[in-house]
């Protein structure tokens, strides 16, 4: 007996019907319990086209991200049976334990003389932590003073050849489109991001307190020392479906890189990692990933999505995929570049593209 088409399945054939094949299209169309999950992902594509407002966004604006997740936490709720989708979950801060080695990474070159080069990306690794874990951290500003010294400002440009002139970087072209995907991408660019940590004992004081004990004391001169991190610039190609959201993307960015005032990676990687809470072994994996330096930690909740390593042109990669099948992308360094291809995709399908880039 033929299995039910999964949740993916089912989405897809809202946003991209000719992507799906025609014996899944027969099979919802005579099943009544696909066809009710097919209704429920018209519904579901319906509010969240509308809280988004993705027009906006291909339209060049900056878009109000926190009014946008506003709204889609209300469309959500007014969803029969559907709980509203919680920011910390979609878009979460640079949180705890993360930060130990995520928030000491950022790219480009040092700005003045007192900054040493303390971290670089070479590769992508990908962390276990589960949703409870996430939740329970708090975030850098419990410990110092975090500034965002410039923001990414990702606008839509003319076409390829803006993109790359804004960016500084060659975008790759797709080879052959994924089923159902279409007509021609409109083109991103991001400008470099970068922002700066310093470490206050006054606030990590506060925040002991706070937790009703005492914490590990602060290493001698990391009282008022600084991070400095900065990421791209960077650019995309965005095909969009029929809801107006992404169905595929294919980005490329600067690698991530970090720098200090003086104080060693591994010395407020450690530090971090004693006040975040974390389990031991989430601990374990960023000590282990970051002991060198040069590999950037990807948290991967596994009620959200699946971790793979694989590779791309002999370079290693992550696959990550949606526990639902909905979502799928692929992400690797090389060359000091970060390239990813994601959308409403199988994993088949985006490491076919990404292997197939030129």
């Amino acid at each position: 007996m033929k299995r039910h088409p999964n949740d993916g399945v089912l989405r897809r054939l809202v946003d991209e019907p000719a992507g799906v094949a025609d014996a899944d299209r027969e099979h919802v169309d005579a099943c009544p319990v696909c066809r009710s999950g097919f209704e429920a992902a018209q519904r579901d594509a319906a509010f969240a086209a509308t809280a988004f407002t993705a027009t906006a966004l291909y339209a060049g604006a900056d878009p109000d991200v926190d009014a946008a997740w506003q709204r889609l936490d209300r469309a959500g709720a007014a969803q029969p049976g559907r709980k509203p989708q919680t920011r910390w979950k979609l878009r979460s801060p640079i949180v705890a334990g993360l930060a130990a080695a995520v928030v000491l990474a950022g790219a480009g070159a040092a700005a003045a003389a007192d900054w040493f080069p303390i971290f670089r990306t070479e590769r992508i690794a990908p962390v276990t932590i589960h949703q409870a874990d996430l939740m329970a951290m708090p975030d850098l500003s419990s410990w110092g003073d975090v500034e965002i010294t410039s923001k990414p400002e990702v606008h839509r440009v003319a076409g390829v050849t803006a993109a790359e002139k804004e960016s500084g970087l060659d975008l790759p072209e797709v080879g052959d489109l994924p089923r159902g995907v279409t007509g021609d991408p409109a083109y991103q660019a991001g400008r470099r991001i970068s922002a700066t940590f310093t470490f206050r004992a006054s606030k990590v004081a506060t925040f002991a307190a706070g937790q009703g004990g005492t914490l590990p004391p602060m290493p001698a001169g990391l009282d008022g020392s600084s991070f400095r991190l900065t990421a791209g610039p960077g650019a995309a190609a965005v095909w969009a479906s029929n809801q107006g959201v992404p169905s595929l993307i294919v980005a490329r960015a600067v690698a991530p890189a970090a720098y200090s005032t003086g104080v060693p990676f591994t010395t407020a990687r450690d530090y971090l990692l004693s006040l975040s809470g974390l389990p031991a072994d989430v601990a374990a994996q960023l000590r282990r990933f970051s002991a060198d330096g040069t590999t950037l930690p990807l948290h991967v909740m596994p009620e959200e999505m699946t971790s793979k390593a694989t590779e791309v042109g002999g370079t290693p990669a992550t696959l990550l995929t949606s526990t639902d099948g909905f979502l799928s992308a692929v992400v690797w360094v090389r060359d000091g570049e970060v390239t990813a291809v994601a959308g409403s995709l199988s994993a088949d399908e985006v490491l076919s593209v990404a292997r197939g880039l030129r």
